[in-house]
């Protein structure tokens, strides 16, 4: 039976609801994603969306392979919207269900449903991401989805792809989803539109839907200035940003959402709840800075890059060269860490002597996705992205999470950064600024421009978006389909030098507008100050590991970086002279917990300088407990000049003779120390490369434990879903067997089914009267049972019927003067087998009775020597003893069930006879009458008749005997 669903409190087609339904070509079409639970969501959400709506639904969902599909009769039960399970290159209509078949992936092109054999054979599948990046290319800003329970990440790249082409995107509450992990996916994923409850979904939707873009034109926009300006006033004054010059079309339509979300009309109100709720700003702030990227983005501008461009760049470069390149608005970080791959795997092709590294720079305004991009941790979706080969090779799989080895995460460094007022990255090699121009305005976007002229290098490359096009006067074109081009020589505008800077003001309007700094009125405070800068020696905060925390004063004399990569640790910036004997007096400050001095200790830094060190490990403040600080105090030149004097003294030949021994001495010591320390080093490195072996083999175990956790739980949630639907068939079943249980109840008839064994599979109570039966007889020869038929050839009957599939019916007594009409018919299934009977056993007693009653009768009126003819009220001969046979010449056999009018009744006084037969019945003439009658002989006859009136117990007239002598 059909779910009841809840009315809408409007209607969907209203033209007064809906005034601009007219202006927007085609339907929007929802893509609902589900897996494990999803099932009770999706019945959830129909029985609550109108009929009219006037969209489309298409329904992806895991289903095992070899699992015949039952969401479409399921859903059927509702909605009354047709429910449609897909078949290959089906046009998408509005008011319809579409549901994907098993075993299969599903695209949309031009409103057809395309179907395609899954490529993955086992493990991870998406096909909900495949759907709704189709979806949203097909229908653009009309493209809807809506991700139900479900278990994985399966759905969140898809959502992702409907967001970037302006298209809605809606999410069961995790809360109320009995499988969270793709609602939350998702909801992490985007800047969701809606997140409710699966019954509450259909009216949201549609109140989003209402909402259609109104705000597009350049008067509505001139018009709506002001609203707008103070919207970009709010959100520069909570975040910091200005939005002045983002596209205005663009941030209409990203406004207009948010007012469709809160049911309002008019942008000037939402300017009053922006005021009213900061949170809202917020949450357009990151509206505005939805970031849609993916791994390999546009895969044919990676295999350029890695065919032909990236190649013939390195061959050019000189040796241990850095190649530098720069990626503004990089969201989440798949196209610096993309990029990273490439030139992995470039230099690994192209197998190149020359040392070249890569420093690639991420930046974006978005600090929660420069978060998320230097975690490195990504979806298990990546896979539809990225290949098999590139996920063993650059990335570690870690529960369902992918995460990027540390040797591409090296290459790239992130950061926060504002591209319009913040400095730019120079001496770049290399500049990827994909989809994000196309947000500016024309002004910025030449802004932005030359600013990336000024920080490439000449015939630097720069990487554009597939709707953006650079300025031929700065750059030449290397492949104008990809937007791929070559920074040119020309020169810079000038206004560009004045760097940090913003576009929005000048450095002048700055420099009038800035508030001097207030002096501070502590004396005290700027004295001591004073007196840090001026007297105070150079000194480094450390951990006890050696690890720099804070620096003051001239450090660079004694500490600097060393070569290769950036090693913040004092051992390894220590100068030559402070190298050999930081270590130990360092390691006797920890132990001691005492000062340690080292006293005029000769650093050489280009120069030569005495310099007393001290080493203090610091036990107060706790804020600063176990950390180490280290001093250096150079030597005044007064006691330079007399350690210099002291040391030109002439020694004795005794003395020196001992220095020179005790200097061997040590020496010899010092390189026992280092060769026992390089034997201990070539152990550790070889106890550390078993180590690693170790790990690679419990990463390669864990990996294959992944996998089969992976396709464990792909089987999961196809059992889900399958144990769902039978669920569902089980309770049909159940409702059916209580209504066939009820039906024979109220029929009584008595009923046995049996298997083709002849035992009892089952029998209706009213058998129980017949058969002495109870439920534990189930399973048991039928003719076992102790029963009151006198039918002992039941049984052959029964093994007659099976073999000839013909049904027996004979009418059979009981012991007991009972009478039973036994019906034995062959039990067929849906499939037309056979397999079993059916015996039913009606009671026709009263039947048998009557029928006896009746023969009786019929005898005693054959005894009388009168004809006897019974009529019914409208002439229809029910009886026709012997003397009525020989008085009228025909049998009764002939008579029976005709009219008495027709065959005995002369033509010309018809109408009097049947005249007369109704006065009878109505008591007018007496019960004796005359009159003339024809046989079947032709002869002509008048008997006097004696007319006696039948009646039932109502009583209610139904017929007439009439006798009559047999006289002439």
């Amino acid at each position: 039976m059909r779910k009841t669903r809840k009315k809408e409190s409007a209607s969907v087609d209203s033209p007064e609801d809906k005034p601009e339904a007219q202006e927007v070509k085609g339907f929007p079409v929802v893509g609902i994603g589900a897996s494990a639970g999803g099932l009770e969501a999706m019945e959830q959400f129909f029985s609550n969306m109108p009929v009219n709506s006037e969209m489309a639904f298409v329904v992806i969902q895991h289903l095992s392979p070899d699992h015949k599909a039952l969401l479409s009769e399921i859903l059927q039960r509702a909605t009354e919207m047709p429910v449609m399970t897909v078949k290959d290159r089906m046009k998408v209509k509005p008011n319809s269900v579409y549901v994907i078949p098993s075993n299969k992936s599903m695209s949309i092109l031009n409103g057809s449903l395309h179907l395609f054999d899954p490529v993955e054979t086992q493990g991870l599948r998406l096909p909900i991401d495949l759907f709704l990046r189709s979806l949203a290319d097909d229908k653009q800003g009309q493209s809807i989805g809506i991700i139900l329970s479900g278990m994985g990440s399966d759905g969140s790249m898809g959502v992702k792809a409907i967001k970037e082409k302006e298209g809605m995107v809606l999410v069961q509450d995790p809360a109320s989803a009995k499988f969270d992990s793709m609602p939350r996916s998702a909801i992490e994923t985007v800047m969701v539109d809606i997140v409710a409850p699966a019954n509450e979904l259909p009216a949201k939707l549609i109140a989003l839907t209402r909402q259609a873009p109104r705000l597009n034109t350049k008067e509505e926009i001139e018009k709506d200035s002001s609203a707008l300006e103070k919207i970009i006033i709010l959100l520069r004054i909570y975040t910091g940003n200005d939005f002045s010059q983002y596209k205005k079309t663009t941030m209409y339509r990203r406004i207009e959402r948010r007012m469709g979300i809160h049911q309002l009309k008019k942008i000037a109100l939402y300017v009053r709840y922006l005021q009213e709720n900061p949170v809202e700003i917020d949450i357009l702030f990151k509206e505005l800075l939805i970031g849609v990227t993916s791994f390999f983005r546009d895969t044919t501008v990676w295999e350029l890059l890695e065919d032909q461009i990236l190649p013939s760049v390195f061959e050019k470069l000189s040796n241990k060269y850095k190649f530098r390149v720069w990626i503004p608005g990089c969201s989440t970080g798949e196209e610096a860490y993309s990029l990273a791959i490439v030139f992995k795997e470039v230099m690994e092709k192209t197998n190149m002597d020359k040392s070249l590294s890569l420093q690639i720079f991420a930046t974006d305004l978005d600090s929660y996705a420069i978060e998320k991009a230097r975690k490195g941790i990504y979806p298990a979706n990546i896979v539809a992205d990225v290949s098999e080969e590139r996920l063993h090779r650059f990335f570690r799989k870690a529960d369902d999470q992918y995460r990027i080895n540390t040797e591409i995460r090296e290459m790239v460094v992130f950061a926060s950064q504002n591209v319009i007022k913040d400095p730019p990255f120079t001496k770049l090699d290399m500049l990827s600024c994909r989809n994000l121009l196309i947000y500016m305005d024309e002004d910025l976007q030449k802004k932005l421009l030359e600013l990336f002229h000024f920080g490439l290098n000449p015939g630097g490359l720069l990487l554009l978006g597939s709707a953006e096009r650079a300025q031929t006067e700065l750059f030449s074109t290397v492949n104008s389909k990809l937007r791929i081009y070559h920074r040119t020589g020309l020169a810079k505008n000038d206004e560009l030098f004045n760097f940090p800077g913003s576009f929005s003001h000048s450095k002048s309007i700055l420099m009038e507008n800035q508030i001097p700094a207030k002096i501070p009125d502590n004396i005290q405070t700027l004295t001591d100050q004073l007196l840090l800068q001026q007297f105070s020696p150079a000194c480094v905060l450390v951990t006890d590991k050696g690890d720099i925390l804070y620096l003051t004063g001239n450090i660079g004399k004694y500490l600097s970086p060393a070569a290769g990569k950036a090693n913040m640790n004092l051992f390894a910036m220590a100068h030559e002279g402070l190298r050999n004997v930081l270590p130990d007096a360092f390691r006797k400050a920890i132990q001691s917990f005492e000062r340690v001095v080292l006293p005029n200790v000769k650093v050489i830094n280009g120069g030569t300088q005495l310099t007393d060190v001290i080493i203090k490990l610091i036990e107060k403040p706790p804020a600063l407990k176990n950390k180490v600080l280290v001093i250096f105090d150079d030597v005044p030149e007064e006691k330079q000049k007399s350690a210099k004097q002291k040391k030109e003294i002439p020694i004795n030949n005794t003395s020196q003779t001992r220095l020179k021994f005790e200097l061997q001495r040590v020496k010899e010591e010092l390189e026992g120390t280092l060769e026992e320390m390089q034997t201990s080093q070539e152990e550790l490195k070889s106890t550390n490369e078993e180590l690693q072996s170790t790990n690679e083999e419990l990463q390669s175990a864990n990996e294959e434990l992944t996998t089969s956790r992976e396709e464990m739980q792909s089987m999961n949630e196809e059992l889900q879903t399958m144990n769902v639907a039978l669920q569902s068939k089980i309770e049909d079943s159940v409702r059916i067997n209580n209504d066939m249980n009820n039906l024979f109840n109220s029929i009584e008839i008595a009923t046995l089914f049996l298997d083709r064994d002849l035992n009892i599979r089952q029998f209706t109570f009213p058998a129980t009267k017949i058969f002495k039966l109870k439920q534990s007889d189930v399973g048991r020869l039928f003719t076992d049972q102790v029963t009151d038929l006198v039918y002992p050839e039941m049984y052959n009957h029964a093994r007659e019927v099976l073999r000839t599939l013909l049904f027996i019916e004979k009418s059979v007594s009981s012991r007991y003067g009972r009478w039973f009409n036994v019906r034995i018919m062959p039990y067929r299934t849906f499939e037309d087998k056979i397999d079993g009977l059916v015996i039913t056993f009606i009671d026709n007693t009263k039947t048998k009775r009557l029928e006896d009653s009746q023969m009786i009768l019929r005898s005693v009126v054959d005894t009388l020597t009168a004809g006897v003819l019974g009529l019914t009220a409208d002439g229809v001969i029910g009886e026709f003893n012997n003397e009525a046979e020989i008085l009228l010449g025909c049998k009764r056999d002939e008579v029976i069930g005709k009219n008495y009018f027709n065959l005995f009744v002369l033509e010309s006084v018809r109408d009097k006879v049947e005249t007369d037969l109704k006065k009878l019945c109505d008591g007018v003439l007496p019960n004796r009458y005359e009159n003339h009658i024809i046989t079947a002989n032709g002869d002509e006859l008048r008997i006097e008749w004696s007319a006696h009136k039948l009646a039932d117990a109502t009583p209610t007239l139904i017929g007439l005997i009439k006798i009559g002598p047999n006289t002439t």
